[in-house]
């Protein structure tokens, strides 16, 4: 067999994060920077050796004054050190106009659209053979890579009309985005020409500081000094406090986690153990029903299920996510009546959550008199109907139940108008080389079927252990993608989706063979819905159908959702 086809199998070291892995002196160079100083080489495996980390996960990027690093608003996984010059950044809620958005057009033209419709049929799962040349194979003009973005902005002009602030070498920057998978917080450009800066990606920051304990430290330590005061200058509740207040409040809160990075194979094997109706038993309890409020929660990110006690057991009443509170109401209620309030209802972590504890005298102090109570208009909610009620509260029982609330971008069928066609299915598969990348079955609800299709998670925890990075957001828009080029096939993905949306597929040649590698096995890739980030009209499953059966919907939009259900 071909030795070209026979090396198809991608490996974890054979894309490096740069044009070229980093050489012997420049890896000395960064494991010498305060921040990695501390890191001992003795304590990573044999497998998994430091300098081969920072060599193959991390790149050298050299930027001229006004170039944009990173925007606020775009989704990063990775994390920055200074060598040469100073960045500037700027984090008022102007951001986002003065740093004009990615124009990159990734979509296929018109005339591409139209010929997908009439390529030859290819085998299942086909895959061209690779370049002959991989990785660190390929000689690059410089040891440093150009920025990603043609994006510049005016440094002066910015600073005068908005105001910056100023880090130098050796500072980090960009770990909150990398450590929490969230978007950025705020947009950082060169402040200085021949700015040099050190880029570790995900994968490259996860491994260290799981097994670096002093790397951890530094790292969560930043996380917290600087996470707390952005938080809260992006909450609402908080907007209309000064920066003394602000700074007050961040210095006296607390930092609290609940349940794990890996609550999704706890998750996936209750479900199969048990069902839907008993998972709220394996879920941490964060507050219980009755006991004292000692301050105010801020979800800052992950999920928290709301629940009252029903005889023996609880039910579900609503849920949390980021930027939502609990406890301002009871401590509100206290204030009235100079008297100790309990919880009204009982807190359970639903997966990994982050919350920031602030204590009642601060919400007391800083927040309560800057809030309008909220007096309902005439007829809010009053005109519900009992049968809307039950709706709604089964919905939101089975959301929750199956932790769909996480889905940014779910794929609901209405089973009162879907006939069964497969529209969706086909044009699925056309728009994807003709590989449809969802099966239309799923959970069900009434009339609604939540579908087996990736929900481009708002925690995304399929993006957790690849070690190559395959899996990973789109910069601009969120959306959660697999680069086929860099996938080794280990299944983590796959294994880490608790929704079971994501599937391993054995990959074929031109002639229909399955590819092999050396061994004579055959290759897997993870496959799933890429939300036809590429195709013109968006999701060809929504588009394609013709009854309206069809949507793909922020689950948490309940509202809406009910609308088209009805």
């Amino acid at each position: 067999m071909d030795a070209e086809v026979r090396d198809e199998r991608n490996r974890r070291w054979d894309e490096p994060f740069g044009e070229v892995r980093l050489d012997g002196e420049t890896v000395a160079r960064i494991l010498s920077l305060p921040g990695f100083a501390d890191v001992r080489p003795e304590d990573f495996p044999p497998q998994l050796p430091l300098k081969g980390i920072i060599a193959n996960d991390g790149r050298l990027r050299r930027f001229q004054r006004g170039d944009v690093i990173i925007r606020k608003g775009d989704y990063g996984n990775s994390l920055f050190v200074i060598l040469e010059g100073s960045v500037a950044g700027l984090d008022s809620s102007v951001a986002e106009e003065a740093v004009l958005p990615d124009t990159t057009n990734r979509r296929k033209s018109w005339s591409q659209s139209l010929m997908q419709l009439f390529a030859h049929t290819r085998p299942p799962e086909y895959r061209a053979a690779r370049p002959a040349e991989r990785g660190g194979q390929r000689p690059p003009a410089s040891m440093t890579d150009a920025p990603d973005e043609s994006l510049r902005v005016d440094v002066d002009e910015l600073a005068g009309r908005h105001g910056t602030f100023t880090l130098e070498a050796p500072q980090m920057f960009g770990e909150l985005a990398a450590l929490t998978r969230s978007p950025r917080t705020t947009s950082i450009f060169a402040a200085e020409d021949e700015t040099l800066l050190f880029e570790l990606r995900w994968q490259g920051l996860r491994d260290i500081r799981e097994w670096s304990m002093p790397f951890k430290q530094r790292i969560d330590q930043l996380y917290h000094e600087r996470g707390l005061a952005i938080r809260l200058q992006e909450c609402p509740i908080f907007k209309n406090l000064t920066d003394s207040a602000l700074d007050e409040i961040a210095r006296d809160s607390l930092f609290e986690t609940y349940g794990g990075f890996d609550w999704m194979h706890r998750f996936k094997s209750a479900m199969g153990r048990r069902g839907a109706d008993q998972i709220i038993e394996q879920e941490q309890l964060i507050y219980e029903q009755g006991t004292h409020v000692d301050g105010m929660l801020l979800i800052n990110n992950g999920f928290v299920r709301v629940t009252e006690r029903v005889d023996q057991g609880e039910r579900t009443i609503g849920y949390l996510s980021r930027n939502d509170t609990y406890g301002l109401d009871e401590i509100a209620q206290s204030q009235r009546s100079d008297s100790t309030i309990a919880a009204q209802a009982g807190l359970r972590a639903i997966g990994y959550v982050d919350i920031i504890r602030i204590p009642t005298y601060l919400i007391r102090k800083h927040v309560l008199p800057t809030l309008i109570p909220h007096i309902p208009s005439q007829g809010e909610s009053a005109d519900k109907s009992r049968d809307s009620e039950e709706m709604r509260q089964g919905l939101m029982d089975f959301f929750v139940d199956h932790r769909f609330i996480n889905g940014e971008h779910a794929m609901v069928i209405n089973l009162d108008r879907c006939v069964g066609c497969d529209d969706c299915v086909r044009a699925c598969a056309t728009a994807h080389d003709n590989n449809p990348r969802f099966a239309r079955h799923g959970y069900t609800f009434e009339n609604a079927m939540v579908v087996n299709a990736c929900m481009h998670c708002t925690d995304a925890v399929c993006l957790i252990g690849c070690p190559t990075g395959a899996i990973h957001r789109l910069p601009d828009t969120g959306t959660v993608v697999i680069d086929d080029n860099i996938c080794i096939g280990c299944e983590t993905c796959a294994n880490s989706c608790p929704y079971n949306n994501i599937r391993m597929v054995d990959i074929r040649d031109a002639s229909g063979a399955f590819m092999l590698d050396r061994d004579g096995q055959t290759i897997s890739r993870a496959t799933k819905c890429d939300l036809c980030n590429t195709q013109l009209t968006g999701p060809a499953c929504a588009e394609a159908c013709p009854h309206d059966a069809l949507t793909r919907i922020n689950i948490r939009d309940t509202e809406k959702l009910l609308q088209w259900l009805r």
